[in-house]
């Protein structure tokens, strides 16, 4: 039996164009406004491009760029020839950059600038890669690697109009997973998996309408940024806002001000920058929710965002794995400090640590099934089966589920801290130190004491300009916790170590001299 034909680049540009919609506005980044119609040349254009490269469907080709028109034409161009882009972390090193085109043994990236001179370093340390597409105003050498200008691509007049005859089951993309336990992996995602995310969270939660404008300070690269900069906007007929620099409330006012956006996509980590900072408080005039992801979302940070900016914020949990969001606060149904309820069609169970199914109001470890999910992680059988279980995804996440069936984000599994032989959940401390004056940020991890033994450490980051008296600190926290769940050290910092989704990476909290730590008095 031969499937029916699907390609996403279908499903997400021609779609509108062929419903004589091609006129509307795909994308707005800085002056710059692209049509449907034009975005769908600009696809073809980098299919062609790609194909005269000798990229051939279902080969690997590296996307090391910033968000812009020409990403989103080299993902869909290369998803429409039927091959599999890998937009990719920005922010790594060129020695991780050439890891991953190692590991996924691609023959073809494309740059541009600011990263050109790291993609050049990547190229070299990557014996298999024969080009690489810049999109820049200079072309660099690079030796052992054939460079070609973006725009000589783009004019290779292939005529690659049709798409490859992929089905909903072919291989689509992959996304690099953000390393919150130090390593990367790539998640194998499908044509049909970027409809099924715009078909159950975008619909459901946050009804896209051809009329919004979305604006993520997550970066394409990631899956969060894919769905809310590239799947939700198109495939609703709405506008994508794109903004290649990196987010800070400065740039984000002058996007806010420019493109108006109705939709905000953003982590909490910078929703707080965004409470710290100038802003004025009808910064967000005009965009009728805020989104967050990454990590979970303080209920003092919701009042505190909603009290200031008039925003309500819908927090939700997703993955690389999952493709985007999967439990959210619903609009007209917001349960600040929680996570919300399952979106639509994906179904949820929670597990003891011997494997046994909870039911009702339990504490455990999170498991997911739906439609979106990744077919497992390139050459790695083993975190495979350990993740993938057979229609069940171990998210690695340990949550409580109320007697209504409300979530609440605990800890990742091995965040979890035995103090005095009782569980404490990293969040609900944190959560307790975030309502103290002048703290911005916050990480709790289990550090071993003088016996070895784990006890609560807080490594706490001031909002700018503020003087913090750990003494005091430990006092509120006093009155407040119980005597197991309280910070035994708290030590103030100048920022967290952190992923690029804005996750606090806890291992790298756990690597410090724990000893060397001075406790409160």
């Amino acid at each position: 039996m031969v499937a029916e034909p699907f390609n996403a680049s279908v499903y997400l540009v021609d779609r509108h164009v062929e419903a004589a919609a091609g006129d509307r506005v795909a994308i707005r980044c800085g002056s710059e406004e692209v049509t449907y119609e034009s975005l769908l040349a600009r696809v073809c254009d980098a299919a062609s491009g790609l194909a005269a490269l000798g990229v051939r469907p279902e080969e690997r080709v590296m996307l090391v760029m910033a968000d812009g028109v020409e990403l989103v034409a080299a993902f869909l161009g290369a998803m429409r020839l039927g091959a599999v882009p890998i937009p990719v972390n920005t922010m790594l090193t060129s020695a991780d950059l050439a890891r991953l085109v190692e590991n996924s043994r691609a023959r073809v990236a494309v740059t541009c600038d600011p990263f050109t001179a790291k993609a050049v370093e990547m190229a070299e340390a990557a014996p298999e890669l024969q080009h690489l597409v810049v999109a820049g105003e200079s072309l660099p050498g690079v030796s052992g690697v054939e460079a070609h200008p973006w725009q000589e691509v783009m004019e290779a007049n292939g005529g690659w109009k049709e798409p490859y005859p992929t089905w909903d089951e072919s291989p689509g993309f992959w996304l690099y997973t953000s390393g919150t336990t130090g390593r990367q992996r790539g998640a194998i995602h499908r044509h049909i998996d970027l409809k099924v995310t715009a078909e159950t969270y975008a619909e459901t939660v946050l009804r896209v309408r051809a009329e919004d404008r979305c604006f993520s300070i997550a970066k394409l690269f990631f899956a969060y940024g894919l769905g809310n900069s590239l799947t939700f906007p198109l495939a609703a007929g709405a506008c994508a806002v794109l903004d290649p620099r990196l987010p800070a409330p400065g740039s984000v006012l002058e996007t806010l001000r420019l493109h108006q956006p109705t939709l905000f996509f953003g982590v909490p980590t910078f929703y707080a920058a965004l409470l710290a900072s100038d802003l004025p408080d009808d910064a967000f005039r005009g965009v009728r929710y805020g989104v967050s992801a990454g990590e979970p979302l303080p209920a003092p940070l919701f009042h505190r965002f909603k009290e200031r900016f008039g925003v309500e914020i819908l927090d939700g949990i997703g993955s690389t794995e999952a493709l985007h969001i999967f439990i959210s606060n619903k609009q007209s149904d917001i349960r600040p400090g929680t996570t919300g309820t399952p979106v639509d069609s994906y179904e949820l169970r929670l597990l003891d640590d011997d494997g046994n199914v909870l039911e009702g109001a339990a504490t455990g470890h999170l498991e997911l099934r739906g439609d979106s999910i990744a077919t497992g992680y390139w050459c790695d059988a083993a975190s495979t089966r350990y993740s993938f279980r057979g229609v069940w995804l171990h998210t690695g996440d340990v949550y409580a589920r109320s007697e209504d069936g409300y979530y609440t984000y605990l800890s990742r599994s091995d965040d979890m801290i035995k103090a005095g032989g009782i569980w404490v959940a990293p969040s609900e401390v944190e959560s307790v130190l975030l309502d103290f004056p002048g703290i911005l940020e916050v990480g709790v991890v289990g550090l071993p004491d003088e016996e070895g033994l784990d006890k609560p450490a807080a490594f706490v980051v001031p909002l700018p300009g503020r003087h913090l008296d750990v003494d005091a600190v430990a006092e509120f926290c006093r009155e407040r916790l119980a005597p197991f769940k309280r910070p035994k050290r708290i030590v103030v910092v100048d920022e967290l170590p952190k992923t690029a989704t804005g996750k606090i990476q806890r291992f790298k909290l756990r690597q410090l001299d724990a000893l060397a730590l001075e406790p409160p008095t």
